[in-house]
């Protein structure tokens, strides 16, 4: 629970966050809906996208609190905090299919991690997440070469 109470106040998130089991639980049961977008095609994942924006009852409309200016909000402050990030993340994955960029949503290419990315590097070159992987890699193709007097 610390771990998605960190998330929320790390990514500002504000309306309804009850800091119980029910809602982290219902925060996990979400996970497998979002990463199945890393595979979908375009109609599959406009589906996808259209289902999380329908069972949210989306209705984006601009909004500004506390420091922020006007920005999206497109769920009500009171929805459960899984319907919030549900339609946050559909929302944000319709610029992505209106951008023809689904080809940026990748799968870390470590072979020990399963995180997700999306590469908004220039050359579309980006291939490991942001835990240190690459780092990992790198360290260990270098150590190999070493071995092996390369």
């Amino acid at each position: 629970m610390a771990a998605l109470d960190a998330f929320v106040r790390r990514q500002r998130y504000t309306g309804s966050h009850r800091h119980d089991e029910a809602e982290l639980e219902a925060v996990r049961a979400l996970r497998p809906r979002l990463r199945a977008l890393w595979n979908a095609g375009e109609d599959e994942a406009v589906e996808l996208v259209n289902a999380m924006l329908r069972e949210g009852r989306a209705l984006p409309q601009l909004v500004r609190h506390d420091e922020f200016d006007y920005h999206l909000h497109a769920t009500a402050a009171e929805q459960p905090l899984d319907v919030r990030l549900m339609v946050e993340f559909a929302m944000a994955m319709v610029d992505v299919i209106r951008a023809g960029a689904l080809d940026r949503l990748r799968v870390c290419a470590a072979d020990d991690c399963q995180d997700v990315l999306v590469d908004l590097s220039k050359n579309r070159s980006r291939r490991f997440c942001e835990s240190g992987c690459g780092n990992r890699q790198n360290v260990a193709a270098y150590r190999a070469r070493k071995a092996s007097g390369g």
